[in-house]
Order: structure tokens, then C-alpha cells, then sequence
């Protein structure tokens, strides 16, 4: 844990460009929809060419609470944006990738008492690990934060609706250590099946297995793998890697999704549940690999538990708060649950001395590595470096490729856009944005929707004076991908 206030930096000009690539962006999707419907006052609209046909009115007072920060300023005119490095000491990686565009610090923190003021006053952008905690009351305490990007995949430790209506968009690096943690799963999966940990264990309290009847007491509980029936809760990039391992070692997989679409099992040769209920009652062993939110906290506890098999195996290296430990310790005990693997907890850093978990028997834990690799680490904080270079570099949140609250954002943008039917005519498929309530016509007529007061739209009449958008016959129209576009051998981001 980093000394209170102490910051270092690094002049990020000083170091070598080593030139890293981004590979192509892995999809990600918001399951929430958690921002109020609050209505958004944006500022005088700009002075252009048409605005001799516009009248425009005092706007009323903001009626939301939420802080709309202003763009990163990043030139030659202003200072390099300062960018912050929350719980790490280490910034040899991302500093190639910053050097010509931020100040890159680190802070060596676990909490934002030990945060220095000067990064909590200039940071536009931080960076930061599981390992630390961004609730409400700590986003606020940063002034300019424009960015937080979550070097891993989760990122339950950031709130993400508080950020959005501070205006600080969350992104993560989704595809980072899917190999390993896929790996690490089915590690733990055949640890528990042959019982090497428990083994070597008893090798090392002195026990010998000289003849049949004591290598029946050390390795008893050993089990065969084919046939058994791994149910996977989850079917991410993850559980889809575990899937397709699992299916090598002879495991029939079934799996429990409700966001996944209709055919991915086919696909891959999986058998889809319905329900969880069903994937607990049919799995021999239970696989977690989902991610934590409001909705399924604690989704394994003392009810679900008691609806899985008789001597079922547990494996969690998704999140802690999946897992009721309390309820998982008294199932382990009983032995409705044969045994359990678990990599990560409900509380951090783990303990066997604390806790509900001390005395439970049958039961393999590790200390969230289950992400790390060498390799794997700088993958992520490369790729976690570069979507804070697309943040400074372009415009937030559209330059971003992996941000996880854009539509809270959007939601609670300052500009909002026209719907597609509510665009006039006579500006032949040229949409133009309007802040709402900044302009008032005196013409009659109108666009269609203006009597209803459709928010966002200009009621009146655009067309005078504003002369037809014509296209060449070897002009694409409108929304219509260019040649050069619709040749690439390439596909988009999305």
C-alpha cells in the first residue's frame, strides 16, 4: 500500500515509442438501464448560416443534477492531460503508448484517501485493477475525470450509473485473459475430480500408499470425468472457452444463459437450459462465469444450493458475491456439496483465518490469479492504454471501443438527436441536431410532431432560404456505405 499523498510521475516524453498495435475489438453490451429520465438543457446553440431564420429564446434553468464535464483539452495550446495509474506502481507499459499525448502517473493506492490532490483535481483519465473501489462518493471527489478504464474484464468495482451522471464513461478490456481464466477453471474442475490437491496434501502430512487398501484411503472421492455433466452458468467469452475444454475432457456440457440469442448452442454443440433451476438439478458439476450486478448477488445461496444435485462440485472464478459463502461452508459440511473451487471471494483479499469459509472441509481456494499470466497482464494494459488514448484523442464516448455505460451517457447527453421520422423533407435526408428549448420560429407551418412538443426537434419551418442537397448520380445517398467502405476486406468495430 502506497504512503498517503505520494505521488510519482513521469514526463511521458522522455520514453521510446514502441509501437503496439490493437488487434480488433472484442463486443461488448449493457444489460442495465438505470439512468432517470431527466430532461438535458444544452448551451446557445452555435452562430451558423441559418440562423437568420431562427429566433432564439432564453432557455430555462438545468432542471438535472448531473455534471456535465467538459472535453480533454489536448493540443498545442493547452497541457498534456494528466492520466493516473490508481492501484499500480508500474507504468513501464503504458507509457509508449501515452507518452506523446498525457502525463502518465502512478498512486500506488487502494483507496481514494490515499490519492493524491493533484490527481484528484487534474486526472482526466484513470486506470485502475480489481483492487481498488470507485463508489458515488469517491467518483465526485475527482474534478476533471473524463474516463476510467478497468484493466480486466469486470468491472463491478466502479459505479457505473453514478459515473454516467458525473459524465465519466467506464470501459473495460473484455477479451483480457480469457484463456487463462478458461484454464484455471478447468484446473479446478479436475482438481476436484481426482484430488490431487488433497493428495499431495496428505503426502505431505507423512502419509504413505504402499499397498491397495491405503491408496483407496488417500485418493478416495476420485472420480471419472467422461460422462459427468458440467453445467455452465454464463456463456461469455469464457464460458464458451471452458465449454469447448471441458467438451475434450469428455464432459457433456449444458449451460444457462438468458442474454444469449437463440443458436449459439448449435453452433457449438451445447445443450441449452431454460431455467437455472434446470442446469442445477441436471449438473453433475457447477461452473460460475457470469458477471456481478444488482440482479444475481449471492445467485448460488442456501435455496439454490439445496436444488443441486447430491454431491455436486462447485467451481466460481467469476465474482465473489456470486457465492453465499456462509451458505456454501454449511453445504460442504453436510455434504450436499462434494466439493468446492474457488478463486475469488466475497471478501478480498481472502483469508482462510476469517470468515465462514476457515473450518469448511472438501474446498480449494486461490487468490484471484486466475486471470494472470505474464503475457496476459500486458495485453490488458496495453489495450487498457490505448482506449485512454482514444478518449484524449478523440471524442468521449464515441471514440471509445469498449465503454460499458454509453448509453447511460447518451441518456444523459447534453445534445440529443432527431429521430429519423421527425426529419423534414425538404432537408432531403440531412439530419441536423438541435439543443431543446433554444429555438422558437415565428413561421407557421412547422415540422410534423411540433404541436406535441417533441423534445429536440425545432418547431417551425427550416426549408426557406436553405437550398436542396443534391447528389451526383455516382454519389452514394445518405447513410449509404462509400465504395472504399463497402470494399474493405476488413469488417467494422461492431
Amino acid at each position: 500500500m502506497g504512503r498517503k499523498g505520494k505521488i510519482r510521475s513521469r514526463d511521458s516524453s522522455r520514453r521510446e515509442n514502441l509501437g503496439h498495435d490493437s488487434g480488433p475489438p472484442p463486443l461488448i453490451s449493457n444489460p442495465y438501464n438505470l439512468l432517470p429520465e431527466t430532461p438535458q438543457f444544452s448551451p446557445p446553440l452555435p452562430q451558423s448560416s441559418y440562423t437568420h431564420h431562427l429566433t432564439p429564446v432564453v432557455p430555462p434553468p438545468p432542471v438535472c443534477s448531473y455534471s456535465i464535464r467538459p472535453p480533454i483539452l489536448n493540443g498545442p495550446m493547452h497541457p498534456r492531460p494528466l492520466v493516473a495509474l490508481l492501484d499500480g506502481r508500474d507504468c513501464t507499459v503504458e507509457m509508449p503508448i501515452l507518452k506523446d499525448v498525457a502525463t502518465v502517473a502512478f498512486c500506488d493506492a487502494q483507496s481514494t484517501q490515499e490519492i493524491h490532490e493533484k490527481v484528484l483535481n487534474e486526472a482526466v483519465a484513470a486506470l485502475l485493477y480489481h483492487t481498488i473501489t470507485l463508489s458515488r462518493d469517491d467518483l465526485e471527489k475527482f474534478k476533471g475525470l473524463r474516463v476510467i478504464v478497468r484493466i480486466g474484464s469486470g468491472f463491478d468495482n466502479v459505479d457505473v450509473k453514478a459515473a454516467a451522471e458525473l459524465g465519466i464513461a467506464v470501459c473495460n478490456v473484455p477479451a483480457a485473459s480469457v484463456e487463462e481464466t478458461a484454464d484455471t477453471s478447468l484446473c479446478l474442475i479436475l482438481n476436484l475430480y481426482r484430488r490431487v490437491t488433497w493428495m499431495h496434501q496428505a503426502l505431505r502430512e507423512g502419509t504413505r500408499a504402499s499397498s491397495v487398501e491405503q491408496i483407496r484411503e488417500v485418493a478416495g472421492g476420485a472420480a471419472r470425468i467422461r460422462g459427468e455433466t458440467l453445467g455452465i452458468i454464463g456463456l461469455g467469452r469464457v464460458g464458451q472457452a471452458v465449454a469447448l475444454r471441458a467438451k475434450a475432457f469428455g464432459f457433456g456440457v449444458i449451460f444457462y444463459d438468458p442474454y444469449l440469442p437463440d443458436g449459439v448452442e448449435r453452433s457449438l454443440g451445447l445443450q441449452r437450459m431454460a431455467t437455472l433451476q434446470d442446469l442445477l438439478i441436471h449438473s453433475d458439476c457447477v461452473s460460475l462465469h457470469c458477471s456481478l450486478n444488482e440482479h444475481n448477488h449471492h445467485l448460488i445461496n442456501d435455496f439454490t444450493i439445496k436444488q443441486m444435485r447430491q454431491g455436486a462440485f462447485l467451481v466460481n472464478t467469476s465474482r465473489g458475491g456470486l457465492v453465499d459463502e456462509k451458505a456454501l461452508a454449511q453445504a460442504l459440511k453436510e455434504g450436499r456439496i462434494r466439493g468446492a473451487a474457488l478463486d475469488v471471494h466475497e471478501t478480498e483479499p481472502f483469508s482462510f483465518s476469517t470468515g465462514p469459509l476457515k473450518d469448511a472441509p472438501n474446498l480449494i481456494c486461490t487468490p484471484h490469479t486466475s486471470w494472470y499470466s505474464e503475457q496476459a497482464s500486458v495485453e490488458a494494459r496495453e489495450e487498457a492504454a490505448r482506449e485512454v488514448r482514444r478518449a484524449i484523442t478523440g471524442r468521449i464516448p464515441d471514440s471509445l471501443k469498449n465503454c460499458v455505460n454509453k448509453e447511460y451517457l447518451m441518456a444523459a447527453s447534453q445534445w440529443p438527436g432527431m429521430e429519423a421520422a421527425t426529419v423534414h423533407p425538404e432537408l432531403n435526408g440531412a439530419a441536423y441536431r438541435f439543443p431543446p428549448g433554444l429555438i422558437n420560429v415565428a413561421a407557421a407551418g412547422g415540422l410534423p410532431g411540433a404541436a406535441a412538443g417533441v423534445e429536440s426537434l425545432v418547431p417551425g419551418t427550416l426549408a426557406h432560404g436553405i437550398a436542396p442537397v443534391s447528389h451526383p448520380p455516382h454519389a452514394p445517398s445518405p447513410g449509404q456505405p462509400t465504395k472504399a467502405e463497402a470494399d474493405r476486406d476488413i469488417p467494422s468495430d461492431q
